[in-house]
């Protein structure tokens, strides 16, 4: 009887239920960093296509990437009760998988704030994954984003979390 379980409740509700923005004033400034992941996979030419950078509309993966990195800087704006934040770094990867026929994106962002990144690294997947659809759609209508999801975070009061079977970089 002595073990005290914490509850876990959600924090964008108020005492009266209502949307509320977290308060972070009172939260320590700490680096903070967050690793996200998602894939679109594709017919096999359209993966080539993509892979040779030979699209009709360019380097599909190189406008990804812009894309990605500007939803992290602009995540507040898309998602109501995000606090704007000042971003130190943003990366954006892409590995593509023959085998699997589709491409891998990982986004990871860092700063030094009192609220985590872990949105801005969703983000970052999913606009970047919506934007390697947007520039193919032409040729392959049938093409799925899959598997978007938090890999790592860290930093902050509840430290490192990793999903099973992911190791840091």
């Amino acid at each position: 009887m002595g073990d005290h379980v914490e509850e876990k409740q959600f924090t964008h509700f108020d005492a009266q239920g209502q949307a509320s923005m977290v308060d972070v004033t009172d939260k320590a400034v700490t680096a903070r960093e967050a690793e996200a992941t998602g894939r679109v996979v594709m017919q096999a030419e359209t993966l080539a296509m993509v892979a040779a950078g030979n699209h009709k509309k360019g380097d599909v993966l190189g406008v990804a990437r812009l894309a990605g990195i500007q939803a992290a800087k602009k995540c507040s704006d898309l998602i109501p009760l995000c606090h704007p934040l000042m971003l130190s770094s943003i990366k954006v990867d892409f590995d593509i998988d023959s085998a699997g026929q589709c491409v891998h994106i990982r986004a990871r962002c860092k700063l030094a704030a009192q609220t985590g990144v872990e949105m801005e690294a969703l983000t970052a997947v999913s606009v970047a994954a919506l934007t390697i659809y947007d520039m193919c759609k032409a040729v392959d209508k049938g093409m799925c984003i899959e598997g978007i999801r938090l890999l790592s975070k860290r930093g902050g009061r509840s430290g490192e979390w990793s999903a099973e079977g992911h190791d840091h970089d």
